[in-house]
């Protein structure tokens, strides 16, 4: 197994106006360090408030110490060999899944795009037969594009290249028509679920400047000037709700405001607003979110979806290989949607008392704590300490707000490769309590409750590590 060890490195970043020293955080300067040579080797971050220099031009200067797979300029013998491993693994003209998914389970190298392949394949998007990839992506990603043209328009507009005429605004169908069919009822109601997607996506990572940084790719069908599509982003501008906005989160109703409050939503200068023809990470984020949204009424949009659908895209749309970087778009839509249909249920708070449902999962951890430590979980019953304390938001969104983003990439890795990924999930949550149990077993409620909920290990591979020695000592 490949060691990492923590390496020193000076990093010259590029900040946005109106940002400040403070607001340059351990996340951006991640992503910084992540386009670098020195990032495409490293395994997690971690910032050292060591010296920070301004100078002319919006640059900042910052020391940060990386943990890499070496010490080296050079990349180690054992890591290129295991990068070749995965070159033979996935040059077979039928995959074998059972023995990728071992090679997997230890982690998987960002070079190539070795990664981004690998998860289109353990997420069941990509088949197996590697033979019929081209028919196969040809025809997916022209369903997608078929998606943009049929869910991202404004009833009462038709594109007119496409053959369409415009349908005239009548009594029949009008804005103001109560009739539950009526295009422009449904349009109305879509927009409450924009709403609150933007919200949430604008927010995605928010000390990561990628989200809001121009993608390579927009959507030509979106911005391309000759059509009448509508961008989101326009949309939720000119949107003016008749009734209160709600925030809709995965327990239910959450917050109501006024509707004055919707036609101001973000201040003019929270986001540097990008030259027309280009779009943010975050607006192809909010598209693949709307679109999943809208072909899903029964679940349609819950908060926290956001952060499960974000590190999927970040890792396709930052692949080297361009050919693949271009549709990581569509490519992020149906690994969600995939993913999504194996975790849905811990979003739909109807099935929470189901065997599938979230309250199930909460306990499931409590229960493999007990079989494993029943010192400590004891110490947590005593204290009233229940699992939707804090396990919640560990399950629903795969601990993808408990590390940095190259941490969570990490953790996908091993869950992605697991045939029981949900499983391994509740292992990795048992993991990391058991991996504080000293400090759980020595504080009172407050100090444990602000543990759980702020967890204080960050080195992903001995959590995963641990979760790998009670899941074989099962």
């Amino acid at each position: 197994m490949i060691q990492p060890i923590m390496y020193t490195v000076n990093v010259k970043m590029y900040y946005f106006s109106g940002d400040t020293i403070n607001n340059i955080s351990a996340r951006a300067l991640e992503d910084t360090i992540m386009r670098t040579n020195i990032g495409k080797r490293c395994l997690s971050i971690s910032m050292v408030h060591t010296k920070t220099w301004m100078i002319p031009h919006r640059t900042i200067f910052l020391v940060a110490q990386v943990l890499l797979l070496d010490s080296s300029n050079n990349m180690s013998s054992s890591y290129r060999s295991r990068i070749q491993e995965f070159k033979v693994a996935l040059s077979e003209e039928k995959l074998d899944l059972k023995a990728l998914r071992e090679l997997c389970f230890s982690g998987i190298p960002f070079e190539g795009g070795i990664r981004a392949l690998c998860w289109k394949v353990l997420l069941n998007y990509l088949p197996l037969d590697q033979t019929i990839w081209i028919s196969f992506l040809k025809k997916q990603r022209e369903v997608y594009s078929q998606f943009l043209k049929e869910m991202i328009i404004q009833p009462g507009i038709a594109k007119a290249n496409l053959g369409l005429s415009r349908e005239d605004v009548t009594m029949e169908d009008h804005p103001l028509n109560p009739n539950p069919d009526s295009k422009w009822n449904n349009y109305f109601r879509d927009n409450e679920v924009l709403l609150q997607i933007d919200k949430d996506v604008r927010r995605l990572y928010p000390d990561m400047a990628f989200f809001q940084r121009p993608t390579d790719y927009p959507c030509q069908l979106i911005l391309d000037p000759q059509n009448d599509y509508e961008t989101l982003r326009r949309r939720v501008e000119q949107t003016t709700l008749k009734a209160q906005t709600v925030d809709r989160s995965r327990s239910g109703v959450t917050n109501v405001s006024s509707p004055g409050k919707a036609l101001n939503l973000y201040p003019s200068n929270e986001y540097e607003v990008l030259p027309s023809g280009c779009e943010a990470h975050w607006e192809v984020v909010e598209r693949i979110l709307f679109i999943y949204a809208k072909l899903n009424p029964g679940i349609a949009y819950v908060q926290g979806m956001n952060e499960v659908v974000g590190p999927i895209y970040y890792t396709f749309a930052t692949d080297p290989n361009d050919e693949w970087k271009e549709h990581a778009e569509a490519d992020t839509f149906f690994c969600f949607t995939n993913l999504m249909s194996e975790n849905r249920d811990m979003f739909i708070k109807s099935l929470d008392d189901s065997q599938c449902g979230i309250t199930y999962k909460m306990e499931s951890v409590y229960s493999m704590l007990k079989e494993k430590d029943m010192e400590l979980y004891m110490k947590l019953q005593e204290q009233n300490i229940k699992p939707q304390y804090f396990t919640f938001r560990w399950l629903t969104l795969l601990l993808s707000q408990e590390f940095l983003l190259p941490d969570v990439i990490r953790i996908w890795d091993t869950l992605f490769s697991d045939q029981d990924r949900f499983e391994f999930l509740i292992l990795v949550c048992c993991a990391m309590l058991v991996l504080i149990r000293d400090q759980l077993l020595a504080g009172d409620f407050t100090v444990n409750m602000r543990l759980l909920q702020d967890y204080p290990i960050s080195d992903v591979h001995t959590i995963l590590a641990k979760a790998k020695e009670l899941q074989d000592a099962s």
